[in-house]
């Protein structure tokens, strides 16, 4: 059912051409389709359907989705079928997280620099954990874990960070046995810190040596050789933050966690308080004070750029593997550490239904199909209905 309470998208429908007109030139074409995917959708200029209860004759109308990742409204799905591959996939072990952050000077530079510097901080996290892993001082195994990638704090605000989660263990050099890691502790973080920080700042600088950076406002500057250095000198000096949060308590755990980061965006829905007179109010946890829950109010456009911070480069994929759970050899290697772990097999089934409401209950136990009124009653397409004219009511077509 519809929700009562103000969304995002009510925002970018109310704020959001004035918005367009004046930062229009800073907004790349990512954004604008993401603000025109959100403003249009479950609206009649998607199309739909309207569906009727064979018992109590109660009827609606069901406009269709965007399906945009970065639409609050429509990663239910996404993150259900996510879930129930993932599933298939745990083993008998402990699991770990770490958290992989960089500091601000270099996520004012990713700001800019979306697609290269993210890649990056996924290219030295992993190889970090994957050195440090094999090191046998260490672990001296052949670790797998998948990362997320998140960039927001809990205000909206830039905070480009890495969530990493890992099993705590890995494949022997030789292929012939799981080597299991202390309980309680995966890897040293002060190690994986210094690593991370080195690598990262390695393969930046090789980005800039490149040109593979760009540089615009306030750090435009940072164009020169020198004024580049000097702004990521500091970075080398500083301690950088890794932090391995306490182990899961067990596999199980780990679904209700990623549920929670694999597919979310910047803020959800149930966040929103109220939207009036240009302004939107929202809840948010202040971590530096004790996690406490408090209200933010921010100008319509102030909150409409802060969204826009997080939009991704097209293509760009969040979520990524390593290691033993790499995707090339991931069904070779899980069945190698089942075996090592005496796990039987696991039960898949890949039975999927084309019809999205079957393919939503069989992940998630809830009907869609259910009629809300009288509970008894199963609701019925009897006409669909195309995308209409008033699409252009919200099309970007500066």
């Amino acid at each position: 059912m519809a929700r009562s309470g103000p969304e995002v998208a009510d925002v970018f429908r109310r704020y959001g051409q004035a918005y367009r007109e004046h930062h229009g030139a800073s907004l790349c074409t990512a954004q604008r389709r993401v603000m025109s995917a959100i403003e249009l959708c479950r609206t009649a200029a998607l199309g739909g359907h309207i569906e009727h209860c064979d018992r109590c004759d109660y009827q609606r109308i069901c406009y269709n989705s965007c399906r945009n990742r970065n639409c609050p409204k429509c990663q239910g799905l996404a993150r259900a079928q996510w879930l129930e591959d993932r599933r298939s996939e745990l083993l008998d072990t402990q699991y770990f997280h770490v958290v992989f952050t960089v500091p601000q000077p270099i996520a004012a530079i990713a700001l800019q620099n979306k697609e290269t510097v993210y890649n990056i901080l996924f290219r030295a996290a992993a190889e970090t954990l994957r050195t440090i892993a094999a090191d046998p001082k260490h672990l001296g195994a052949q670790i797998g874990f998948f990362a997320v990638l998140h960039t927001w704090g809990s205000a909206m605000t830039h905070h480009p960070h890495l969530h990493c989660v890992v099993p705590g263990g890995g494949i022997s050099p030789d292929g012939t046995r799981w080597i299991s890691c202390r309980s309680n502790f995966f890897l040293p973080v002060s190690v994986l810190a210094r690593l991370f920080r080195r690598l990262f700042l390695d393969y930046l600088g090789q980005a800039f040596d490149a040109g593979d950076l760009r540089f615009f406002s306030s750090l435009e500057p940072l164009r020169m050789r020198d004024a580049f250095l000097s702004h990521i000198a500091p970075c080398r000096e500083k301690d950088w933050v890794v932090y391995a949060k306490r182990p899961f308590a067990g596999p199980e755990e780990v679904l209700k966690y990623v549920a929670r980061y694999t597919h979310r965006v910047a803020i959800s829905n149930d966040r929103l308080l109220d939207i009036n007179d240009g302004k939107v109010q929202f809840r948010w946890k202040d971590y530096r004070d004790s996690n406490r829950h408090k209200t933010m109010t921010l100008d319509a456009d102030e909150f409409i750029r802060r969204f826009l911070l997080h939009v991704l480069p097209d293509g760009f994929q969040r979520i990524r593997y390593y290691g033993f759970l790499a995707n090339r050899y991931r069904a070779e290697k899980l069945t190698l550490c089942r075996q090592f772990m005496q796990m039987p097999p696991p039960t898949v089934n890949r039975e999927a239904n084309k019809d999205y409401r079957d393919r939503y209950e069989a992940l998630t136990g809830i009907s869609l199909r259910t009629c809300p009124v009288c509970r008894c009653g199963t609701m019925v397409v009897i006409e669909t209905f195309e995308c209409t004219s008033s699409r252009t009511s919200f099309t970007d077509t500066s």
